[in-house]
């Protein structure tokens, strides 16, 4: 199957790529197929893109690339929507918001994009914890992991578990399109 995208371009996939999201995404809720897209031209951000509006993608990136100790406690109602048992493994990604001045990009740590891989279920949970920020600052963490001697791969979970679709470079010639 092909879809399109603003930022992309048209991009094919297969259907074990789709990742449905019951309850779409909060301000989304009709939007409830996605896919995890990884540009291979960005060795930092992957993708959430939905497959029914090319205009909506949201740059990700896995917590523990930039906040340490983070832990999340998901609710009973969390696990069922997501088709996971106490103890089963998931994925994590924050939103990111990436501003007009990149030194004030922030992720959302109050509400994850939690992924359950084997069933393709996601939803984006808000979690109780009143310490986690919605907007956390994250640019100077992020700036040192990329600078780092030894250079350690950024996105590697979910490069390793085959969850994110690889683009071709190929494909990401229209870098400069907003989303």
């Amino acid at each position: 199957m092909q879809i399109q995208t603003s930022r992309f371009g048209a991009v094919g996939l297969d259907q074990e790529d789709l990742i449905e999201f019951p309850e779409g995404i909060p301000g989304f809720a009709s939007l409830r197929k996605f896919v995890l897209l990884d540009d291979p031209t960005d060795d930092v951000f992957a993708w959430l893109q939905s497959c029914e509006n090319p205009a909506v993608a949201f740059p990700v990136l896995e917590p523990d690339l930039f906040a340490k100790n983070y832990s999340i406690g998901l609710t009973k109602r969390d696990l069922e929507s997501l088709g996971l048992s106490a103890g089963e493994r998931f994925h994590t990604f924050c939103i990111i918001t990436i501003p007009n001045d990149p030194r004030n990009m922030t992720a959302n740590l109050k509400a994850p994009v939690i992924i359950n891989a084997k069933k393709k279920i996601g939803r984006q949970c808000v979690l109780q914890d009143n310490a986690l920020a919605i907007n956390e600052p994250i640019f100077t963490t992020l700036q040192a992991r990329v600078v780092q001697t030894p250079p350690q791969p950024i996105k590697s979970k979910a490069a390793e578990t085959g969850m994110a679709v690889r683009l071709e470079k190929s494909v990401t010639k229209n870098r400069d399109v907003q989303v």
